[in-house]
């Protein structure tokens, strides 16, 4: 096995900041978290993009309630826009049930692609909702892109949380630093007599940040109608509410953390 020759980090055009979102495992609601995030920064004012690279099950379409086919103008696609946000999505170029069977080098064009041969326009955040892992997907992106950081999302169990850390310890790896971790559905507010119940434990996030040396950027709760507002295409976070506060927590990280980190890496085959 010989090593690969390192790619230069060549910025995204119009792309001011690049923010990736992962998690260790999958069901633990990331795209919401993403899908969300994103709209509560445009809400704020950003100029904002979400970029969909969960390939094999790409969700942000029917969160976002969006289901056309992107025209293109010369050899640039162009991004579809719903709530205040661009967007680009797997989705939208196969969608309803076909599964997609590709393999390594397939998924490294197909994100090149979407980075670089979409015209995001000009941008404050590029938001990139990544596959659950540590996989192919992840690794194209976070060797070839300037990533300005990094936010790893989990639930409060401990199945959860020791798949986070492998997420946390893959970004660290290629050099992107991390904006923090976001505990998702950390309690369930009883609609009865307002107590919080801890359905999947509780402060794990914050105890593995802690330990980790990383930054926290808050807790999310177990909420019904998050679910049910994604399913429908309007997303919470049109309203004011718990996501505002996450956008105003990853922009102080994204202050604190300046520019992007350039050195790559080498990745053994």
């Amino acid at each position: 096995m010989s090593p690969q020759q390192p790619q230069p980090k060549l910025p995204i055009r119009g792309v001011k900041n690049l923010i990736a979102i992962g998690s260790g495992k999958g069901g633990v609601g990331k795209t919401t978290v993403s899908v969300n995030l994103a709209i509560a920064l445009a809400r704020q004012g950003f100029k904002i993009g979400l970029m969909d690279a969960d390939v094999y099950g790409p969700n942000v379409p029917l969160m976002m309630g969006i289901n056309q086919t992107p025209m293109a103008h010369g050899e640039r696609i162009q991004p579809l826009e719903r709530h205040g946000v661009k967007l680009m999505s797997m989705g939208f170029l196969n969608p309803g049930d076909k599964p997609l069977v590709w393999r390594g080098p397939m998924l490294h064009s197909v994100i090149q692609q979407f980075l670089r041969g979409v015209d995001w326009g000009e941008l404050d955040y590029l938001l990139i909702d990544l596959p659950p892992g540590t996989g192919d997907v992840q690794l194209t992106l976070l060797q070839t892109a300037p990533v300005t950081g990094a936010i790893v999302v989990t639930t409060p169990s401990a199945v959860s949380l020791e798949d986070a850390r492998k997420a946390v310890h893959m970004f660290e790896q290629v050099k992107v630093s991390i904006l923090g971790i976001v505990e998702n559905m950390s309690y369930l507010q009883c609609p009865h007599c307002d107590e919080r119940i801890h359905v999947f434990s509780h402060g794990g996030g914050r105890t593995t940040a802690e330990t980790m040396g990383i930054h926290f950027l808050g807790e999310l709760p177990l909420d019904p109608k998050v679910g049910i507002a994604g399913d429908s295409g309007a997303p919470i976070a049109l309203q004011p509410g718990v996501f505002d506060g996450l956008a105003k927590a990853m922009i102080a990280r994204v202050e604190e953390v300046g520019l992007p980190l350039g050195p790559t890496v080498s990745i053994t085959d």
